[in-house]
């Protein structure tokens, strides 16, 4: 009777140790493709503490995407006079600019680290944007979709960033670029950024705001 109660015992501790290993369903801790070893990832950048690249975690719909760079396009069309379609190294042409900027999950964590890119509206002043148009949708390779205000993106200077600490951006990360929403919930940080479609329509819903989730989705 001695030993049988043992084994129950063993089998339970086996069974907690499993479920235990068992990641969050909504949050993949994916290990990082090992990037260029010329980039060396910075933890401090004016008097600012920052965190790893290993702390922004993974909540994408379908895993890391890789992206074929030699053929990959930004399209950025929609209520424009002149739709442009840029390789890669033509939106890294832009000026470049970075931020020490936040980034809260609705799960519950949150990550300070430093992004270097592009200015949404330097893309703009060059598609010419139509009068009517007052919301920016954004579209990833992996079907996700989101969607602000234009006036927000301007005034605050919303960035496209290919950099983070000052490492490009690795596939697990949003390579080629991911969208820093700043003051804006982890949902709309949209990653492998392939569209941005200047639209007329305040109320269109992405991924996560269909679903639920607020459109404004502001940090309480």
């Amino acid at each position: 009777m001695k030993y049988i109660f043992i084994l129950i015992f063993i089998i339970l501790l086996s069974g907690c140790a499993v479920q235990e290993q068992q990641p969050m369903p909504e949050e993949r801790k994916t290990p990082l493709t090992v990037y260029d070893l010329r980039e060396v990832e910075i933890r401090e950048y004016e008097g600012n503490k920052l965190d790893s690249i290993v702390d922004v975690r993974d909540l994408s719909i379908k895993g890391p995407q890789y992206v074929d760079i030699n053929t990959y396009r930004l399209e950025v069309s929609g209520l424009v006079e002149n739709p442009k379609n840029y390789t890669y190294d033509q939106v890294l042409a832009h000026q470049k600019y970075r931020k020490v900027v936040w980034l809260h999950c609705v799960t519950g964590w949150s990550a300070e680290v430093l992004w270097e890119g592009v200015l949404l509206k330097d893309l703009f002043d060059e598609v010419k944007i139509k009068p009517e148009a007052n919301t920016v949708i954004f579209y990833a390779v992996d079907g996700y979709t989101t969607s602000l205000p234009l006036n927000y993106t301007i005034e605050k200077n919303i960035l496209l960033a290919d950099k983070i600490n000052n490492v490009t951006l690795p596939p697990e990360r949003g390579f080629p670029f991911e969208l820093v929403a700043e003051d804006k919930l982890g949902y709309k940080w949209i990653k492998w950024v392939k569209k941005i479609e200047l639209s007329d329509n305040p109320d269109y819903k992405g991924y996560w705001e269909s679903r639920g989730y607020s459109n404004e989705a502001e940090i309480e």
